[in-house]
């Protein structure tokens, strides 16, 4: 991940943390879907948490859970985000912490679950992130990812987003078609368990994918 793309991530984090989410309904269904597939007792990582919505919601489904971001930013508003809600009352062993999955399969932890919900994309080579995540994983272990296939729009929006970030309007961004995801995550040392498609709408470009680690 460039210097470049950290510094969009960290300018954009207030104005993330305040949008509302898009398809509300598809989030929904993605939550419960991801709680019913973490065991109990499980140790879990969570990729570019962002602010840390979706880990606030699942942190307690898991014996302990571990959210990250490359940016700085993103995990300070996630921190400030969770210091409130266990005010409220938010039971679970959630912390959160920068970091990249290239530096985190270079330490011991593992974990029985990994999640990455709009995190592929966005993690650069996806060969390399999806060997790192088969390394953070137990043997047996989920890999657990929405991810946007940006190979599947409308050729018109693909065209368009190197030239947003031409201008500081867009991160870097992968691109790759369902069927090629498919295949790097076969090819990185997983058995696909199941593909979904939660989003509400007539079009869903995100495959909710759960796979293990053979």
């Amino acid at each position: 991940m460039s210097e470049k793309d950290v510094q969009f991530w960290d300018k954009a984090a207030q104005k993330y943390a305040a949008s509302p989410i898009g398809d509300e309904a598809g989030f929904e269904r993605s939550l419960a879907r991801t709680r019913a597939l973490i065991a109990p007792g499980a140790q879990v990582l969570e990729l570019g948490c962002g602010t840390g919505t979706a880990a606030l919601r699942l942190s307690d489904a898991a014996a302990n859970y571990l959210a990250t971001d490359f940016s700085a930013h993103m995990i300070t508003l996630a921190q400030e985000k969770l210091e409130s809600a266990r005010q409220n009352g938010l039971n679970g062993q959630l912390s959160f912490r920068q970091a990249t999955v290239d530096t985190l399969a270079r330490e011991s932890a593992r974990y029985d679950a990994v999640l990455g919900f709009n995190y592929l994309h966005l993690a650069g080579d996806l060969s390399a992130a999806l060997s790192h995540i088969r390394t953070l994983l137990v043997p047996g272990g989920l890999f657990i990812s929405k991810t946007p296939c940006v190979g599947d729009l409308n050729p018109l929006i693909r065209l368009a987003i190197p030239l947003m970030r031409l201008v500081g309007k867009a991160p870097h961004v992968t691109t790759f078609a369902t069927a090629s995801l498919e295949e790097a995550i076969r090819m990185a040392g997983f058995e696909i368990l199941e593909n979904e498609r939660h989003g509400s709408r007539k079009s869903d470009t995100r495959p909710f994918i759960a796979a293990r680690a053979t």
